[in-house]
């Protein structure tokens, strides 16, 4: 007898789109048994169709299934269904599985500058509704799709590719799950809104993230369908560093001065001599239409692969490169000649925007001329436009030194008449270079914060025209041995000028010292006005303390000149810092051991120099709390241990983050001129938590 029951497809279509369409009803037709099945022609189905009574198969007493046949829902008397309402039941399922696939129709990457995008992430100065924001924060997508997102039976991902060549191993290319919960320092999107078709998903990227130009496609399938869809945004995104995100390099705590570091957009550059410093207002231009496409091409052209652009160490020193054209056709030629006929004269200009404007639209070719205001002016823009704070800073009387020497030289020779050819090393009125401020994982703790860079090519390192970036800690307190470049800008600040008389024998005698010679005055602009701001006190102690010339005789010690100063007689007298149990309690007063040892067999003497600073957990100090100095007698092979304390009011409200401090003790020993230092960090930890 005829039956019904549910049914899936034919057998042929088993496995190409698995349980995607809904069951339907088929009826059984009984043929009977041994019965001869004649080939149906299509006049002969056409005749069934018109007039099926007439066409009915005989019965017999034997009922087994023959075949099955897709029917429409069984009517009061059944009629066999012709060949084509097959194909059109398969028709209309195939139909029926592309209308449940998953996919997006449009995307919206609310980058007007009015949107929410531009806003939070502080780049709404951008000029054009490119999507332009800053990493380690989240950002905001919408999308239009085909039908409503479903949780339960629908994925979707997030492809960002950035450079030629992306690889997730590198981190150029990024792919981006949908998640339940957003995590910090991790690539992820969520859906925060849904409202029929359109979804709004809350992206976040790590604060480690590659900066640079990011192309974006948006993946989407069904579980019940093996096939997924892609659709490639037609708009690009711009990944900055973010000095407002904690996590970053970049990160400055004080707001002013991301106002002024990062977001202003027209400085003052200072030049003359110390004693008649004049200023020049400077355009630098880092929102205005173009530059942020001239500082991306700049990157390009670089030799500089896109992974390293994560690294912001990584990203000033190629910047540094190639801002001057000495060596790779950078953005700048330099000219001191005085002929400036085929080009522009350096003090023609005032702005950055129209050099690298011209830059980009010439592919690439340098521009004519500048000196170095031009090239630090260039550089600030640059930086700032990236996402890292900057400034331009003068110096004046700021030495060159040629020979790694740490001094500036002058040779005589018997007559006291100088020896133009060995005479290389120079003092400039005035050079500007710039500061930039990042964390610096690649140094020990304490020599993050500013760090000095030089886009005018001067000396070559590693190579190649470009200098920095050089702590200003490490630049303060000798430490030359550390990168980059910091035997150089210590000279530039704090070298002393050394006069060398020649001998007979033709070897040379040092006849005198002028010890005061250079690194005066160091300007920059100060914060929210126009006034200049005398940083000197970062690049070196105060001229002539024994602080300063600790520094200079540590630095001339790494130097090409090592014997320039007395050595020390011996080196018997030592110094470290201890600290009780798990150390200091945040709440109370800090408290630490000095502990001097004098192992020789004779008395010694020494002032130590005692300053305290708050550092944040990337190394970079926030200020110095304290200083003070410590008198110290020593008799013959004498231990002291003098008590160190930090009163709770003097820190209360200094600490950062993880409350870390760095503790600095230098000083010279009186007999034998032995330099005496230790460096210790420490954390305050939070009081135990009882709970009863």
């Amino acid at each position: 007898m005829p039956g019904e029951r549910l049914a899936v497809r034919g057998t042929s279509e088993v496995g190409r789109f698995p349980g995607a369409a809904p069951p339907t009803r088929v009826e059984l037709t009984i043929h009977k048994d041994g019965e001869k099945k004649l080939e149906e022609g299509g006049c002969r189905r056409w005749f069934k169709k018109m007039c099926p009574c007439c066409c009915k198969r005989q019965s017999n007493t034997h009922d087994v299934t023959d075949k099955v046949e897709f029917v429409k829902p069984p009517a009061p008397t059944p009629t066999p269904t012709p060949e084509p309402a097959k194909l059109t039941v398969e028709n209309g399922e195939a139909k029926e599985m592309e209308e449940m696939k998953l996919s997006v129709c449009s995307v919206d990457l609310l980058s007007s500058k009015t949107d929410q995008n531009r806003k939070e992430h502080h780049t709404e100065l951008f000029q054009g509704d490119d999507m332009i924001i800053r990493r380690g924060q989240t950002f905001q997508i919408e999308m239009d799709l085909n039908r409503p997102f479903s949780a339960d039976n629908d994925k979707l991902y997030l492809d960002l590719k950035t450079g030629p060549l992306p690889l997730v191993s590198k981190g150029t290319h990024v792919i981006i799950p949908l998640v339940d919960h957003l995590e910090d320092e991790r690539w992820e999107a969520k859906i925060v809104e849904q409202n029929g078709n359109k979804i709004k998903l809350s992206v976040n990227s790590p604060a480690s993230a590659v900066i640079g130009l990011y192309g974006l496609t948006v993946t989407t399938s069904t579980s019940k369908c093996v096939a997924a869809n892609t659709h490639n945004s037609d708009k690009n995104i711009v990944m900055l560093f973010n000095p407002w995100c904690e996590e970053d390099a970049v990160f400055l705590d004080d707001e002013e001065e991301r106002k002024e570091y990062v977001l202003n957009d027209i400085g003052r550059i200072y030049y003359g001599t110390e004693k008649q410093i004049g200023a020049r207002t400077w355009n630098f231009g880092q929102f205005h239409e173009g530059v942020l496409e001239a500082c991306m091409f700049i990157l390009e052209k670089s030799d500089m692969p896109p992974s390293g652009r994560g690294d912001a160490v990584n990203v000033v020193r190629v910047l540094s490169a190639m801002i001057n054209a000495q060596d790779d056709f950078g953005v700048l030629v330099g000219n001191w000649s005085g002929d400036y006929s085929d080009g522009v004269s350096p003090s023609a200009w005032s702005s950055s925007v129209e050099i690298l404007r011209k830059y980009h639209s010439s592919n690439g070719t340098p521009v004519s001329y500048g000196q170095c205001w031009v090239f630090s002016g260039i550089t600030t823009t640059v930086l700032r436009c990236l996402g890292i704070p900057a400034r331009s800073v003068t110096n004046f009387q700021s030495a060159h030194d040629t020979d790694v020497s740490l001094t500036t030289d002058v040779y005589l020779d018997e007559d006291m008449e100088p020896i133009d050819y060995l005479n290389s090393d120079s003092v400039w009125n005035f050079h500007v270079w710039n500061d930039c401020w990042m964390a610096r994982q690649d140094l020990p703790p304490g020599h993050g914060g500013w760090q000095a860079i030089d886009s005018t090519p001067q000396e070559t390192s590693q190579g190649t025209f470009r200098c920095g970036p050089a702590s200003h800690n490490a630049i303060r307190s000798g430490q030359v041995y550390l990168k980059h470049d910091t035997p150089f800008v210590f000279a530039e600040v704090n070298s002393d000028k050394i006069f060398w008389q020649r001998n007979p024998d033709a070897g040379f005698t040092q006849i005198h010292c002028e010890k005061k010679a250079v690194g005066h005055h160091i300007s920059t602009k100060a914060v929210g006005s126009d006034e200049r701001a005398d940083i000197t006190h970062l690049y070196k102690y105060q001229e002539g303390s024994e602080e300063e010339r600790i520094a200079v005789e540590t630095a001339s010690r790494f130097g090409s000149k090592p014997d320039t100063y007395s050595t020390a007689l011996a080196q018997d007298v030592f110094v470290e810092v201890k600290m009780e149990g798990e150390g200091p309690r945040m709440g109370a007063d800090a408290k630490l051991s000095i502990v001097v040892k004098n192992l020789s067999s004779q008395s010694r003497r020494t002032t130590l120099h005692s300053q305290v600073a708050v550092m944040y957990y990337t190394g970079v100090l926030k200020g110095t709390i304290r200083k003070e100095q410590i008198p110290v007698e020593l008799l013959p092979n004498e231990e002291k241990t003098f008590d160190w304390v930090l009163p709770y009011q003097q820190y209360q409200n200094q600490l950062v983050d993880q409350a870390a401090l760095m503790l600095t003790l230098s000083g010279r020993v009186s007999e034998t001129q032995q330099v005496v230092a230790n460096q210790t960090t420490f954390r305050l930890r939070t009081p135990d938590l009882n709970i009863t």
